[in-house]
């Protein structure tokens, strides 16, 4: 058996286009040979894809999926939001979210290996089966998946998968309808507000140092006097924490409540301490740079 090198894989990569996974497989099945290893490519219709595989992937679903205590949520891209709507693409991406449920892949990379149900396909091959398929690239991102023992797991999903949002309550009342009353209007809460971390132990220090200087250097060249300084920036971050933190933010359904003092109002409603352990946003395409059309310039450049 031939020794597959970063090399190797690397040269075939710049061939093909293909994935740097498939093309792994690809000379473990051919022995190394780089000449059959192209050709097993194209025999699964890697190559092929490979052209659009380049081509910026910023649409697409945010899909939620799974049970009381297990849930799942994954980004998978697309070109369009036209293709985003085409009902193949939208099974692969759930398909993909029941994957994570039932396998609890450990990262990207693991998800890809994985068979993808109701074909002799790898999840990474159907991925690039539904991209000649449907004639446009198609990425799965990212995907989390939570899990709790004592407690419960809700999800939404809001603007037809453009955002998606899971929240991890731990409680001994998991099955209590106010449970997952207030669980659902967390996840509600978090979707419209976004907030950056759960709680004020979460942000870096680093990043309150940073805000704290602003604060501080406003303060001074403001003209307030340097002995009150400090009781100002104490005062400020305080309201801080409460912009970006989920725990001390307003609750969206009543901003006279704090977002902790809703759930201690729930725990006292249900007769057990509930605890917002965790949760998880994803806003569809955040961080991709979208490609944006200059129709008057295509236009223009067809008369040339």
């Amino acid at each position: 058996m031939a020794k597959i090198t970063a090399s190797l894989v690397a040269q075939l990569r710049s061939k093909t286009g293909a994935g740097m996974m498939d093309c792994k497989k690809a000379l473990t099945e051919t022995d190394g040979d780089l000449d059959q290893a192209v050709d097993f490519l194209r025999k699964k219709g890697l190559s092929a894809a490979a052209k659009k595989s380049g081509r910026a992937a910023a649409e697409g679903l945010v899909v939620v999926t799974g049970s009381e205590n297990v849930g799942a949520m994954v980004e998978v891209n697309a070109e369009t939001d036209f293709v985003a709507k085409n009902d193949a693409f939208v099974n692969f991406a759930t398909k993909v979210a029941d994957i994570v449920v039932s396998e609890n892949p450990t990262d990207l990379e693991a998800l890809l290996a994985l068979s993808f149900p109701g074909s002799d396909r790898t999840v990474s091959e159907e991925q690039v089966h539904q991209i000649a398929t449907i004639g446009e690239n198609i990425n799965i991102r990212r995907f989390e998946r939570r899990e709790v023992n004592n407690g419960l797991i809700e999800s939404y999903v809001h603007g037809g998968g453009r955002i998606g949002v899971m929240i991890e309550l731990q409680t001994d009342k998991a099955d209590s309808e106010e449970a997952k009353a207030v669980a659902k209007q967390l996840a509600m809460h978090v979707a419209a507000i976004a907030p950056q971390y759960l709680c004020r132990d979460n942000v870096p220090a680093d990043v309150v140092e940073n805000e704290k200087e602003i604060m501080r250097t406003k303060a001074i060249e403001s003209g307030k006097p340097e002995n009150i300084v400090e009781k100002i920036i104490d005062g400020q971050i305080n309201k801080y924490f409460g912009e970006i933190c989920l725990l001390e933010q307003a609750f969206v359904v009543d901003p006279d409540l704090k977002v902790n003092k809703l759930l201690e109002k729930t725990a006292k409603d249900v007769g057990a301490d509930i605890k917002l352990v965790d949760y998880v946003r994803y806003e569809l395409g955040e961080g991709i740079e979208k490609k944006q059309d200059d129709f008057a310039a295509e236009v223009a450049s067809m008369t040339k």
